[in-house]
């Protein structure tokens, strides 16, 4: 293989993640996880961890591992056996991890997130912790959604997406995806004439290409689209991704050019602000108004109640709302410091105005700037 220069950030990422894909790891639907392809993969982290780097892993197959233990031959639709299977299926992917990583003198842990733990600002605090000081120890964390007990997480089904978050949360230098799919393609993979597109400088690139969906195996539930969206966010935050299939991932991380190599378009900021821009779902708006838009977006100063119009949805404090212009423009994503039933009396008035008809905890910010993000 040819070697290029515009994949040095490969072999020089001192802080990587690695997601691999349900289908990579237990092949046809139905089928016990396959031991060959855990060994594969813990193959070529062991080789990056011999090079100096610090790697995470976020592992798919948790559900996928269920299905033949329960007896099932395919994924479930509803989310109670997706939730069985996630719980019967974790601790047999966890054990298979374990003993492939003892065999190289590593050791591997368990962290299980949702995305809704990591939004808020104290568990993300702790996420952040946890993950840096398991990598400051020369462990392998083993990251999956809590597929157990989640719902949305579930629901909108794929950890290319946590992977690019995970990225974010520990300030990877690189994403590297494995999935069954070598590479993106220009066309449908099983059309005539697709080619591989190996590089892909700008997002704006690929925007005409048809996407595919979940992988052939049935197993999976991302696909393509979730890949692509998983490199939009990574490298919109300054951090390049690789996309790859089990079988070339030696080769990939080696800097040849296999796979699909996505640039970083972006510069590093703020990981958990990203989190809520993308990790996060809105339970509710705010509609600013025009003086408030314009505050937030040229001085980045903090919602106050004066700046809003009218609170629509159902929300606690603490919780993502958008909020958004008098035309409907969402302007920022931020976490709301009063329950939606509080907030109605509050509009439109100002702070000290509040603390003297409410009380002193009514003055203060409906969204502090730290927790707001311009979208």
């Amino acid at each position: 293989m040819v070697r290029t220069g515009d994949r040095t950030a490969v072999t020089s990422a001192k802080r990587i993640v690695i997601k691999i894909g349900s289908s990579s790891l237990t092949g046809a639907a139905g089928s016990q996880l396959d031991s060959a392809a855990i060994t594969k993969i813990v193959d070529v982290i062991a080789a990056l961890k011999s090079r100096g780097a610090e790697v995470a892993l976020v592992s798919s197959g948790a559900i996928a591992a269920g299905l033949a233990p329960l007896k099932l031959t395919a994924r479930p639709k509803d989310l109670p056996t997706q939730q069985a299977a996630a719980s019967v299926g974790q601790g047999l992917l966890i054990a298979k991890y374990n003993q492939a990583f003892s065999s190289h003198n590593l050791l591997s842990s368990q962290v299980l997130l949702t995305t809704e733990d990591i939004v808020r600002r104290s568990h993300y605090q702790n996420a952040h912790q946890t993950l840096a000081k398991l990598l400051a120890l020369g462990v392998v964390p083993i990251i999956n959604e809590n597929d157990t007990v989640g719902t949305q997480e579930i629901r909108f089904g794929d950890n290319d997406r946590l992977a690019a978050l995970v990225a974010l949360l520990i300030g990877a230098d690189l994403l590297i995806l494995v999935s069954d799919i070598d590479a993106l393609y220009d066309a449908p993979p099983t059309q005539a004439g697709a080619r591989p597109i190996h590089t892909v400088a700008k997002m704006s690139e690929i925007e005409s290409i048809v996407l595919g969906g979940a992988g052939s195996a049935g197993v999976g539930s991302g696909g393509m689209v979730t890949k692509v969206e998983a490199a939009r966010i990574s490298t919109s935050a300054g951090i390049p991704m690789l996309l790859t299939s089990l079988e070339q991932s030696e080769m990939a991380i080696a800097g040849d050019e296999v796979g699909t190599y996505f640039h970083a378009q972006g510069s590093r900021s703020n990981s958990r602000l990203l989190w809520l821009a993308h990790a996060s779902t809105p339970q509710g708006k705010l509609t600013l108004d025009d003086g408030a838009v314009k505050a937030i977006r040229e001085r980045g100063t903090s919602l106050l109640p004066a700046g809003v119009t009218e609170v629509s949805g159902h929300f606690i404090s603490g919780d993502t709302v958008e909020l958004v212009s008098l035309s409907g423009e969402v302007v920022a994503r931020g976490l709301v410091a009063f329950d939606s039933d509080e907030i109605p009396q509050m509009l439109g008035r100002s702070t000290k105005e509040l603390a003297a008809s409410l009380g002193a905890e009514y003055e203060r910010e409906l969204v502090h700037r730290d927790d707001l993000v311009l979208l």
